[in-house]
């Protein structure tokens, strides 16, 4: 008589958790900027430039980057820090000399990257995500 193995499977996670646990892994929690739920956090330093920092969002957001505001009541050293440790790409920091001269002074995974236009910034996102696409 003929016999027929069997194999029993059982797998804990489907296949999108498991490239999505092997990507954290490999990345150590930091994602691409492509990949991340959180591309962008605006920091206002102060209140007085929220208005700034939301026309700077509504910018980001129409070029379909997502980008949000953290105007909480901090110090601008602890929110950097929190949102370091959640691993978001892109800080923008919004300010009275940012606001007189039309830019954000942009942080890129903790390294200044200067100051540039809100435009500049959309291309500088933009190439950025084309140049971890491409490798």
């Amino acid at each position: 008589s003929k016999r027929r193995p069997v194999m029993i499977h059982r797998a804990p996670f489907g296949s999108i958790e498991r490239f999505t646990a092997v990507v954290l892994e490999h990345t150590a929690g930091h994602l691409p900027i492509w990949l991340s739920p959180d591309q962008v956090k605006i920091l206002p330093i102060s209140e007085k430039y929220a208005d700034y920092a939301e026309k700077v969002c509504d910018l980001l957001k129409n070029s379909e980057i997502r980008a949000s505001i953290d105007s909480r009541n901090e110090t601008l050293g602890k929110r950097i820090r929190e949102i370091s440790l959640l691993r978001v790409p892109l800080i923008a920091i919004v300010g009275e000399k940012e606001l007189a001269e039309g830019t954000v002074s942009v942080r890129r995974e903790g390294v200044d990257q200067g100051s540039m236009t809100a435009e500049q910034f959309v291309d500088y996102i933009k190439s950025a995500v084309a140049e971890e696409l491409k490798n």
